[in-house]
């Protein structure tokens, strides 16, 4: 190597200690405020709804038509149980996440700084990322986590009684209950240290093979180490790889309690103790297997693996346990099953470029937003949707209360979408600035595919019956007003209800699929407190245009508003 080589390895190293340094020192000063504040606010969100959630769950499980007396009366006296896991879990969850987080994001944003080209940036980012922004960003954490817990909860126990399914009535013998709680706790006492003990043997194997994997990529100019820029924040990989391994092990056994539960439901479909017992064993055989798969270890596993399904569908899909295989096969059938331990992947890594090349789940988010957004400017300037709607979505305890701005402008937005996708002979989908999202650079979240593969057959099925122009604009009124027929017959935009009743029930019918994966969407995490940014431009938009059927108290709080 020539001189030039070693000065540039040099600045390197040098930077790589300064930014450790620094980063610690950020951590320590900012950890224990914004750790403070996401455990705080996480844990008095917990402890404040539980009587809520014990209300609305008790309530729900007495409601729905689906369960029988025995049965109702098996999951009250397991609900106990339940929530005190629930307890233990979500604040033991709050307080790891939250020391996690306040102390390694300042960290982290510091090796961050390395990518800014400019030398003085460098230095300014390198002291200024991740102080406030950390703080800040626990807040916004702790305000999603009350959104779930406060709205999508409610919503989907709602959904639950609500649901036509609801009226399917299933039974339990009186027989099965003492077999339903020996096998739920037989889960709990076999899955958990067994999970536990194989994730601890092999993490170290996990540690010494993912720094081997790393090193390599560094020797080589692979992965992340390819761009020079991204060296240092590599380096950190390599350091704190370790702590990725303990996070691995406390998700197993993080899992470990759902799917040892799990068991006393497999009593209940089966009818069977044995075959819940089986489950409990198998599962511990699907476990070591999966992990040897990961980890590239021998095939199969040492442990008995018993059937505890009647009709097996597939060894692999068992064991995503809680997920609709049938939805998933159908829809994908080459995805794979969540894995019940979180293992990063070990396998050779992705250049910058090609992890550029990907669309983010970042950028999907803001494009829904913001399409959302224009959508209701023209709906506003059209004065098809009014001031009022949007007073009614803030002020509303639930979305069920002002479900045309809650639930039909995001449906109508999603419409929009798929059909300039379809005018466009797009394979995937288009969204704004002609950005395609198709199964090859869609992010490898599984959280998105539950959507995005409906999403696509979705848009199939609205290009296979070719909708005329009156009925596209019909179907445009379904989605944006639902069941308000008043509000659908006094927007004249040319569109009817089909004379054909075949027709008319197939635009129904992707009305009721679209609005369903709208709802689903809504109870995702960050959603509302988007959705509620996009609401609150759509009223200033309103204020600006000086619409006088805007109420004074909304004018005079719009400009005091603080977006997160």
């Amino acid at each position: 190597m020539n001189l030039q080589d070693w000065l540039k390895i040099l600045y390197l190293v040098f930077g790589f200690c300064s930014a450790l340094f620094l980063g610690a020192v950020k951590g320590l000063l900012v950890g224990p405020i914004a750790g403070l504040t996401f455990i705080t606010g996480n844990v008095a969100v917990i402890l404040g709804l539980l009587p809520s959630h014990v209300a609305w769950t008790v309530y729900t499980v007495i409601k729905i038509n689906r369960f029988d007396t025995p049965l109702k009366v098996a999951i009250l006296l397991a609900l106990p149980g339940l929530f005190g896991i629930w307890l233990c879990l979500s604040i033991a969850g709050s307080v790891l996440v939250g020391v996690g987080y306040g102390f390694f994001t300042p960290w982290i944003s510091t090796f961050e700084a390395f990518r800014h080209d400019n030398e003085s940036k460098k230095f300014y980012h390198g002291l200024v990322d991740g102080t406030w922004g950390t703080v800040k960003g626990s807040c916004v954490v702790v305000r999603d986590f009350a959104d779930i817990c406060y709205h999508s909860f409610p919503l989907y126990l709602k959904e639950l009684r609500e649901s036509p399914d609801s009226n399917d009535h299933q039974t339990l013998r009186l027989i099965h209950v003492p077999g339903l709680i020996i096998v739920g706790l037989l889960g709990l006492i076999v899955d958990l240290p067994f999970f536990t003990l194989i994730a601890v043997i092999k993490s170290p194997y996990m540690l010494f093979k993912g720094w081997f994997r790393l090193i390599h990529d560094l020797i080589s100019r692979e992965g992340p180490f390819l761009e020079t820029a991204c060296i240092p924040i590599a380096g950190l990989t390599i350091l704190m790889w370790p702590l990725v391994v303990v996070g691995s092990i406390l998700a197993a056994i993080f899992s470990s309690f759902f799917i040892g539960l799990y068991g006393s439901f497999i009593v209940y479909q089966e009818r069977s103790f044995m075959r819940g017992v089986a489950y409990v064993i198998a599962m511990v055989a699907e476990f070591d297997e999966y992990t040897n798969d990961w980890l590239y270890l021998r095939e199969g596993t040492i442990f008995p693996k018993p059937h505890y399904r009647k009709n097996m569908v597939s060894e692999s899909s068992e064991f995503s346990v809680g997920q609709n295989h049938v939805a998933g096969s159908i829809l994908n059938p080459a995805s794979a099953d969540a894995p019940a331990m979180l293992v990063p992947s070990l396998v050779p890594s992705r250049t910058v470029r090609e992890a550029i090349q990907e669309v983010q789940m970042v950028q999907i988010w803001g494009h829904m937003m913001k399409s959302c957004e224009l959508r209701g400017k023209e709906l506003l300037d059209t004065e098809v949707l009014t001031p009022v709607d949007l007073c009614n979505w803030l002020k509303a305890k639930n979305d069920d209360e002002a479900t045309i701005i809650g639930v039909g402008l995001p449906c109508y937005s999603l419409l929009q979408s798929l059909l300039y996708s379809i005018r466009a002979g797009s394979s995937g989908l288009l969204i704004l600035d002609n950005v395609e999202v198709t199964y090859l650079n869609r992010p490898k979240d599984k959280l998105l595919d539950l959507f995005f593969n409906p999403i696509m057959v979705l848009k199939e099925q609205i290009k296979v019956i070719n909708l005329g122009d009156d009925e596209v604009r019909f179907l445009e009124k379904v989605v944006l007003f639902g069941s308000d027929t008043h509000r659908m017959d006094a927007w004249d935009n040319g569109g009817s209800l089909p004379q054909d009743a075949l027709r008319a029930a197939q635009i129904k019918g992707i009305s009721r699929r679209m609005l369903g994966m709208v709802r689903g969407i809504s109870k995702f995490p960050t959603y509302r407190r988007r959705f509620r940014q996009v609401v609150k431009a759509l009223v200033t938009h309103g204020v600006e245009k000086g619409d006088s059927s805007l109420p004074n108290s909304i004018k005079s709080s719009v400009t005091s508003i603080e977006e997160v």
